[in-house]
């Protein structure tokens, strides 16, 4: 018999250095053009809205179709504002580690319209369990000083983490945001028990996870979802595809034939595939999933389309395994410049107060620097006393403690 000999299909990106990215494997549906279904709708009938793409914002920055949602232009404001300072947060953060200020920086370059309109769209006491690229997060809220944020960064002597956590991996308990671990899809299975948890209390919170498109292929990424099936989880189970695994491209985590919302669909799940470059859509998309949540309706999976515009950390060089001007030909654009093109479009911004603000907000976050490093920075030594490290393990500190902080000069 004469038969083929049996080969593997080992997945490759579709640009590499000096070879221009071809973005036809995207799959991007026209703005407006994508259904909206009723919030009780089954998880079955969503397989079309998990291979799809919703959008609201067309090539002229108008919000078309049945997902735009109703935000007066102060909130719109806000959420432009929110991304300006995360992008412009990150910049300068950058530098400082560059500088050796701080040992280690993750940007969100591109993907600021996701954490920030998501955060707008989550109601107090509902908590998220972010990875290292969901500061805006923090960022879009008026309650997190960036100046506390930067001395976790510097784990100086007033790092709110008393030098307990890597750069980047913020908790904050009074914000619904869950300590950061380095363990890649660790936080999805951990959100879908606090939401249990909220439920069996009779609570009315919801929680929200986060993974990126790599961590799909983690074995807790597949337990998550069958427990918040099986249980109803009031969990939002978010899936950021940047299209890039640190140098692995998304199609070796299984995105090629399928998507990665297509997965939640096969577990039972209520699933979306958003475009996350689209401000409009990340809120409607949001909210609509928090509601779903919020009556009893069970979880839903969403997969948000972006790209990673920087290296995934500070310890990345990307023009070794792509273009390195990718995120200017990507398809789904900038986040900040499309809002931005919105708010034009609508009477309720213009270029003047663009500059305006970015130059306010790039002023803001250099003194909250300034504030942070009269604590120390890396380069200095000045970190939190020893003795901290005893701290917080027990509510009463046990002898044995007591004894080892003696020894240790406490």
């Amino acid at each position: 018999m004469n038969r083929e000999p049996l080969r593997l299909n080992v997945p490759e990106p579709t640009g590499r250095p000096g070879r221009p990215t071809d973005f036809s494997y995207l799959h991007v549906s026209a703005a407006g053009a994508v259904r909206q279904p009723p919030v009780d709708v089954s998880a079955a009938d969503t397989g079309d809205l998990a291979n799809a793409l919703v959008r609201v914002l067309d090539d002229e920055g108008r919000a078309v179709g049945p997902w735009a949602p109703a935000l007066d232009a102060d909130r719109l404001r806000h959420g432009l504002r929110a991304m300006i300072k995360t992008r412009a947060f990150d910049a300068r953060m950058l530098i400082a580690q560059r500088q050796k200020k701080i040992s280690f920086y993750m940007q969100c370059l591109g993907e600021e319209a996701i954490a920030s309109a998501h955060s707008m769209a989550l109601e107090p006491g509902d908590m998220c369990f972010p990875t290292y690229r969901q500061q805006g997060l923090l960022l879009t809220r008026d309650d997190i000083p960036m100046a506390e944020m930067m001395c976790q960064l510097m784990s100086n002597e007033r790092d709110p983490m008393k030098g307990r956590q890597l750069p980047v991996m913020y908790s904050y308990k009074r914000a619904g945001f869950f300590s950061i671990s380095g363990n890649v899809a660790t936080q999805f299975i951990q959100a879908v028990g606090w939401g249990m948890a909220s439920a069996i209390r009779g609570d009315t919170r919801i929680a929200s996870a986060w993974i990126g498109d790599g961590s799909t292929a983690e074995a807790d990424f597949h337990t998550a979802l069958t427990f918040a099936h099986v249980y109803r989880a009031p969990v939002i189970l978010n899936v950021v595809n940047n299209q890039w695994a640190i140098s692995t491209f998304q199609a070796i985590a299984g995105g090629e034939a399928t998507t990665f919302a297509a997965r939640g669909v096969g577990f039972g799940i209520a699933s979306l595939r958003v475009d996350g470059n689209d401000f409009l859509a990340v809120y409607a998309a949001s909210r609509w999933a928090a509601e779903r949540a919020r009556a009893n309706l069970g979880p839903t999976l969403i997969e948000w389309v972006t790209y990673r515009g920087g290296a995934h950390s500070t310890s990345d060089d990307p023009s070794r395994y792509r273009p390195g001007d990718d995120w200017q030909h990507y398809p789904l654009g900038d986040p900040i410049a499309r809002l931005k093109q919105h708010l034009i479009g609508i009477g309720a911004w213009s270029e003047e107060e663009h500059e305006k603000a970015r130059s306010e907000i790039e002023a803001q976050v250099a003194e909250a620097q300034k504030d942070a490093e009269r604590s120390g920075t890396l380069l200095d030594g000045r970190i939190p006393p020893l003795a901290t490290m005893f701290e917080d393990v027990y509510r009463d500190m046990p002898p044995h403690l007591r004894e080892q902080l003696k020894q240790a000069g406490g």
